[in-house]
């Protein structure tokens, strides 16, 4: 079984859930055999308009996308870029296979060992959930305060992460949609078996933009080496930047 990773009631983070092996509600992802061939063929992204953002570490850049389908998340996001918020802020909790998370301003110049996870700019953003975005490889998405203390599932007002995830099976997926209800069109199906992400965090966290280049970086980050509290052993700054076009 999976554990949840919430350090406490403030703490602004993403919930690893366990996978019901059971369920009263039964739905299908993927009933034919053309979804499982186009499964086997990786999914051309789509081009997206929007501001981006350059987010730049020791191992490379990664360029962003925000979404404008996402207005609150997408003018805050810009507005802590512009300030240099972000700038020398770490990637404070690093979990392979799972996601890459940032945006805490108590990790600027933290100590050695210190647990980061609940800073930030004393404010929260009401939830802006979307069918269409998703917790694919690559997404933007906002950490949050869990369920017990925020029932509306409002999105912290700075910390982020950004899903490395794995692949899913038919079956995978299926037994997903029995647990959340959800329903996976058959775009996502074929993105979370090709490309992989974390389907079990869809409809539970705000998705506001994606990476658009830079892919690699993430597998990197995600492989550093960390501590106990999934911090990375080596402090991992980042430096955000708008893309002017």
């Amino acid at each position: 079984m999976l554990s949840v990773f919430f350090v406490g009631c403030n703490n602004q983070s993403t919930e690893k859930k366990p996978e019901a092996k059971t369920a009263k509600k039964e739905q299908t992802t993927t009933s034919s055999a053309k979804n499982k061939a186009n499964a086997t063929t990786a999914t051309k992204p789509i081009e997206r308009k929007g501001q981006k953002v350059k987010v730049s570490t020791k191992y490379g850049d990664m360029v962003l996308v925000l979404y404008d389908e996402t207005p609150m998340h997408r003018d805050n996001f810009i507005k802590l870029v512009n300030e240099g918020y972000y700038n020398g802020t770490l990637f404070h909790r690093v979990m392979q296979d799972f996601m890459i998370q940032g945006g805490d301003p108590d990790s600027k110049n933290a100590a050695p060992g210190q647990g980061l996870g609940k800073g930030g700019p004393g404010y929260t953003i009401e939830a802006e959930f979307t069918p269409e975005f998703y917790h694919k490889k690559g997404a933007l998405a906002a950490a949050r305060q869990p369920d017990q203390v925020n029932p509306q599932k409002r999105s912290s007002g700075s910390q982020f992460y950004i899903v490395q995830g794995k692949r899913y099976t038919d079956a995978e997926l299926n037994q997903m949609a029995k647990r959340t209800g959800a329903f996976y069109t058959p775009e996502q199906i074929k993105v979370y078996q090709t490309i992989g992400g974390t389907p079990f965090l869809d409809t539970e966290y705000t998705v506001f933009g994606e990476v658009v280049d830079g892919m690699g970086v993430i597998d990197k980050i995600a492989a550093v080496k960390t501590s106990a509290q999934n911090r990375p052993v080596e402090d991992l700054e980042m430096t955000l930047t708008l893309i002017e076009e």
